[in-house]
């Protein structure tokens, strides 16, 4: 690792720190962050990354999992304001162990949102008879915690501007109504080729649900173009398969997902902060929510591409101001 090293942009609408989250998590102040909204490993080894397998330093264990995730959300606690919110994923095998440390580390466990989606390739053998050892994964839980109200929800709103979630912002636009659906704890990724007006009409009717499209390669790699094409396996629809890339993140999280989390949970106006900034969705996100971000990132090759991306998509961000002046 590159020693300790702070990137950001000119307006500083986002910071991005090349370090490890439990050592610079420690030094942050405390209550200086509105909402942290993140992606951290999952413990499940996913696509043989080493960053995400049991048996990597720290992650000795499923209960060595549970026991890392506490000591991060400790120190997630403690910089979040009174009455922000965590909103943290997992995957389905291990989101137990998630919760019971966040809930250990003090935060008030509140809700999940479902993340529900088509595409994605079963972690299975195929047996004799047509059996296998797993299902194919159709879900990601988000855990949405919050940390304890200093008095009561509207003091605590008062005086921090947390503690309750943006519903107004992210309601579900509802045909000839001028107030769209209530949000609910489920969302809904369609397949990036899928029709624009199956994702808006589906054949039961007018979603009630948030719908978004899964990130394609595109928004994958917008901003990336001066990066080195590197082989990785990535999903392609059918199968992990070799392909050429410049964001070589596994599990990039698509933006509509992620803007309407940051929407969801944090104050206009906000900082949030991503302790496992990976490519840097959450930042991109964030910047163009409005809000002010800060992400921490362990790995070289996933800090290139974040920084990449975050430039990217703040100056798209100063370009549409530029356009509405």
């Amino acid at each position: 690792m590159r020693p300790l090293a702070v990137y950001e942009d000119d307006t500083l609408a986002w910071h991005l720190i090349e370090a490890d989250a439990l050592t610079t998590l420690a030094k942050l102040p405390t209550a200086c962050i509105d909402a942290i909204v993140t992606d951290p490993p999952y413990g499940i080894g996913i696509m043989d990354q080493r960053w995400d397998a049991i048996g990597s330093p720290g992650l000795e264990s499923f209960e060595a999992f549970e026991r890392w995730t506490q000591i991060w959300a400790t120190e997630a606690q403690r910089v979040l304001k009174p009455g922000g919110h965590l909103l943290a994923f997992g995957a389905p095998r291990t989101f137990h162990r998630l919760v019971a440390g966040v809930e250990d580390a003090g935060l008030e466990v509140r809700d999940q949102v479902l993340w529900l989606y088509g595409q994605g390739l079963p972690k299975s053998r195929r047996l004799s008879g047509g059996r296998a050892s797993a299902l194919k994964p159709a879900y990601e839980p988000i855990l949405v915690a919050r940390t304890p109200l200093a008095g009561t929800l509207p003091e605590n709103l008062h005086r921090y501007g947390t503690g309750a979630l943006n519903i107004e912002a992210t309601r579900v636009p509802r045909p000839n109504a001028s107030a769209g659906y209530w949000p609910a704890n489920v969302t809904l990724s369609h397949s990036p080729d899928c029709p624009e007006a199956l994702m808006a009409k589906p054949a039961s009717g007018p979603s009630r649900l948030f719908y978004c499209a899964k990130a394609n390669r595109q928004e994958r790699e917008a901003g990336c173009g001066q990066l080195p094409v590197r082989r990785v396996a990535l999903y392609t629809g059918r199968r992990h398969q070799p392909r050429l890339v410049r964001n070589i993140h596994p599990t990039v999280k698509p933006m509509a997902l992620m803007r309407w989390l940051i929407r969801l949970a944090t104050p206009e106006g906000g900082i949030v902060l991503d302790p496992f900034c990976g490519s840097g969705t959450t930042g991109a996100a964030t910047v163009l929510e409005g809000r002010r971000f800060v992400g921490i990132e362990r790995e070289r090759d996933y800090v290139d591409v974040a920084c990449a991306r975050l430039t990217h998509w703040a100056a798209t961000c100063g370009a549409q101001r530029e356009t509405l002046s």
